[in-house]
């Protein structure tokens, strides 16, 4: 071969190196390698070179080239030192967008701490995933991945390669798919009870034969060393194996699986275990010889049998309390309607809900749930919303307002047009929102899956140490204490109750707060929520209705307060000033008829001057009174008194004499002032932040008991105002819901984003309330509060669980009590562990508001 060919030869050799890291390089790939990456948000040659000087200034970065035309990223980088992740982060911090996939499916296999950690430790090594989260609670992955660098296939092969099966991702969560999965986890259950009956009957037998001298009449019939006793005993053997095959099958293939890809989990423990007892018990009936006393060949079958047997109910019983931590993803989904009425060719025809398209007309009659999202455009009803937003009383709803799907209508009929349908309604939207905060992590739960992966080859070295201890330096007979000691300190160890201690609450605690109308998009946000010592409430919207309403009409001298108000509504009806319309509406909702004003001429700075009825009308502030030399007659200090209050004072004149005052005001929502009064009773500091003047912000500030206001702040200041707050010391929450406030709870330790607010509030916050109400807060803090009080409460009796289990068992009692454990026992602490953790997550299913 000539040494162009080798040069080809070895050049293809390294092109087919296994990709084994999130550089997206080969395993034996050395050097400088190029990527090539999407980045969106380009526009100039400014953002060019802030792309570059970001990839530049991340640590192996060698060159970076942005091609603003093609809109990509050419980076010459050490894969060594720098991560696909890192270049995507340094894309990201700049302002830009590098395209994200993010993919969700569901794992065969998993069991315990280690898997998981094996199977994300797998998919993290994918060349192009960025991150990647399984949990043991809900047995799911979420990835995320850049399309242009790893494909789905790539992120499911590294699945497989781990030993695991990826279970097809199921169509948009629906009653069907629902139904499956339940049919699915209740065949499973119904394996392992068979499984745990076969084993419970072979082990009964198994355990009265292993001691025959015990009980009074088998004493006489089979003796020590008898041979009855040992074709006996040669039964048990047979059958024994038979329960290890059938009813402990899956922890012997789990094992050899995790053995392939140079790992160990629970599996690996169990069949350790039951297969060394098993091992030791034949050569002792088949080759007593070799022993070198006869009390060393009894046979340990019942430990075998009894043991899976146990472990397997275990698992029975752990399967059915994980179903029950999910429930609040099956109330919701069960939530939806499964027909629609719709109006086709003029015709009502009931179809299937999946079958509405948008733009669809949709008849709603009392009594029946609302199918899909959208705008009433005939009738009006009052619709219970309660299943969605937590609001108990009915909302009053009439054309052009919206209605939500999953909700019921309580009294009228009504037609209304479909604006989402499918996985874009607000229902949908929630589902897949709680989903994917059930299967994120809180950050406790990162320390816990680094111990656990740890854990299961540590307690294997354990077993082995007990041994030789024992064999060495043990009483007599040594090598059945021996075997006795190993055979308990590797069933006995349970990573399943530690990698379950923090899943199974964060599913509850989610699912909880979905309940509740509280959506909180991931176990960080819900960890860092307990620990927040200052809440910064936004005003306008948050603490009020966003909205301003006619609050006071003050009249002066004869003048009657229906004429007063019918006379400016009627002028207003013809301004376009944002306060114009509160005064308006305020007057029809009094029942009084507006005619049109004859003449209208708006005064900037000043107000309106109109002819209405035959009069003229002044309607403005004080400078426009005072030009047109109308008396006040007192009319001023009660403005003042208003305008302390919060409110805008509007002066009005009729035929050049002082009429009275119309006010109008952002008003506070009936429940912020008992919100705020709760959150400071939880030892939280209230703070307002505000656009308005100090005067107005300091007036809603005593309405609802807040005593730090603060006032005048431009909207590109909220987020510099909340890290002065985080630069005292203070984990800082922010309350918002416009676009303005968008950067400042990005910037909060958590964002609480008010559900009736934009888009872009709700994507920059942690926690979204569904519910226009504060009452979300304090209701969002204490769920955060009960689930990490159960997460720290399963994480101490796991780690006690096995901090005090393992030395027992490995017989540090028996020097001082001549205590040793028995396998058995060891196989039902194990089994109730895990269960105990779930039931205890499961708990927080009782919670109700008000009970911290």
């Amino acid at each position: 071969m000539g040494k162009g060919a080798e040069s080809v030869a070895r050049s293809s050799a390294k092109r087919r190196s296994v990709p084994s890291s999130t550089t997206g390089v080969g395993g034996e790939a050395r050097g400088i390698r190029r990527i090539e990456l999407p980045v969106s948000g380009l526009t100039c040659s400014k953002c060019v070179q802030a792309v570059e000087r970001a990839l530049l200034g991340v640590p192996g970065v060698a060159g970076a080239t942005v091609n603003l035309a093609a809109g990509r990223a050419f980076i010459d980088y050490d894969p060594a030192v720098a991560t696909i992740s890192a270049l995507h982060e340094a894309i990201r911090a700049v302002g830009y967008r590098s395209e994200i996939a993010m993919t969700r499916f569901a794992i065969e296999g998993i069991t315990c701490a280690s898997c998981v950690t094996t199977i994300e430790r797998a998919l993290r090594e994918t060349p192009g995933v960025l991150a990647a989260s399984v949990s043991v609670g809900t047995e799911e992955a979420v990835v995320e991945y850049l399309p242009s660098v790893a494909d789905l296939a790539a992120v499911k092969a590294a699945v497989g390669s781990a030993g695991y099966k990826v279970v097809e991702a199921p169509p948009p969560a629906g009653p069907t798919a629902l139904d499956r999965e339940a049919e699915a986890r209740e065949r499973e259950y119904r394996t392992l009870m068979r499984k745990w009956w076969f084993g419970a009957a072979v082990g009964t037998f198994t355990m009265i034969m292993s001691y025959p001298w015990v009980f009074p009449v088998l004493r006489d019939w089979f003796p020590r060393e008898s041979p009855q006793l040992w074709y006996v005993w040669a039964g048990m053997g047979v059958a024994s194996l038979a329960v290890l095959l059938y009813s402990g099958n899956q922890f012997f293939i789990g094992a050899w699986q995790a053995l392939k890809h140079r790992s160990a989990n629970m599996h690996t423990l169990i069949a350790l275990g039951t297969g060394v007892a098993w091992i030791y018990s034949t050569i002792a009936l088949l080759f007593p010889q070799l022993f070198p006393a006869s009390e060393f060949t009894e046979v340990y079958y019942d430990v075998t049998v009894v043991v899976t047997a146990l472990v397997v109910l275990g698992l029975a019983m752990e399967l059915k309390a994980k179903g029950r931590t999910s429930e609040a993803i099956k109330k919701l989904i069960g939530l939806q309607a499964k027909t629609a009425r719709v109006l086709r060719d003029g015709k009502e025809v009931d179809i299937p809900v999946e079958e509405v398209l948008v733009g669809d007309l949709v008849v709603v009659r009392p009594g029946e749930k609302i199918p899909v999202d959208g705008e009433i455009t005939e009738g009006t009803s009052a619709v219970d919303e309660s299943m969605v937003t937590g609001e108990s009383l009915p909302v009053e709803k009439r054309a052009g307002d919206e209605v939500i799907g999953a909700t019921i209508n309580k009294t009228g009929a009504f037609k209304f047009r479909a604006t989402k349908v499918g996985k874009d309604t607000a229902l949908a939207s929630i589902i897949r929102m709680v989903q994917d905060a059930q299967a994120s992590k809180v950050p406790v739960q990162r320390i816990v899956d680094v111990v656990s992966g740890y854990f299961t080859p540590a307690v294997a070295i354990l077993a082995i140490l007990g041994f030789v201890v024992w064999y060495t330096f043990g009483p007599e007979p040594r090598v059945v204490f021996a075997l006795i000691v190993a055979v308990t300190t590797l069933i006995i160890a349970c990573p399943c109750a530690l990698g379950m201690a923090t899943p199974m609450s964060l599913t509850t605690g989610v699912g909880l707060g979905a309940l509740n109308g509280i959506l909180i998009r991931g176990g960080e946000a819900l960890q860092t929520a307990q620990k927040l010592e200052t809440i910064t409430l936004d005003k306008t919207g948050t603490i009020t209705h966003g909205k301003p309403v006619l609050t006071d009409v003050v009249v002066a001298g004869a003048f009657r307060e229906e004429d007063v108000l019918r006379l400016a509504g009627g002028v207003e009806k013809s301004s376009e000033h944002p306060l114009a319309a509160a005064i308006v509406e305020g007057a029809k909702a009094r029942g009084l008829t507006l005619l049109d004003a004859e003449t209208f001429n708006a005064i900037p700075g000043h107000g309106i001057e109109a002819r209405i009825e035959g009069r003229t009308l002044l309607l403005g502030n004080l400078k426009l009174m005072r030009d047109r030399g109308v008396p006040l007659d007192g009319l001023e200090a009660r403005a003042l008194a208003l305008a302390d209050d919060g409110k805008t004072p509007m002066y009005v004149a009729i035929d050049s004499k002082p009429a009275g005052i119309v006010a109008v005001a952002d008003t506070v929502k009936e429940d912020s002032k008992e919100a705020v009064r709760t959150l400071q009773g939880m030892g939280l500091e209230v703070v307002m932040i505000t656009g308005d003047n100090e005067r107005t912000a300091k007036a809603i500030g005593r309405q609802v008991g807040i005593e730090r206001v603060l006032a005048e702040v431009l909207p590109q200041d909220k987020a510099f105002n909340v890290q002065r707050l985080q630069l005292e010391g203070k984990r800082v929450a922010m309350v918002g819901d416009g676009i303005n406030d968008a950067p400042a709870l990005a910037q909060a330790d958590v964002g609480f984003a008010i559900g009736t607010g934009t888009d872009v509030a709700i994507a920059a916050s942690g926690i979204t309330l569904i519910k226009g109400s504060l009452r979300g807060v304090v209701l969002a803090i204490q769920i955060s509060r009960a689930t990490m009080r159960n997460v720290y409460q399963n994480l101490f009796g796991a780690f006690v669980y096995n901090t005090l289990g393992l030395p027992i068992a490995l017989g540090i009692l028996y020097p001082f009590f001549g205590v040793l454990l028995s396998p058995l026992l060891a196989a039902i602490a194990m089994s109730f562990s895990s269960v105990t953790v779930i039931t205890n997550a499961n708990r927080l299913k009782r919670w109700r508001p008000g009970a911290e």
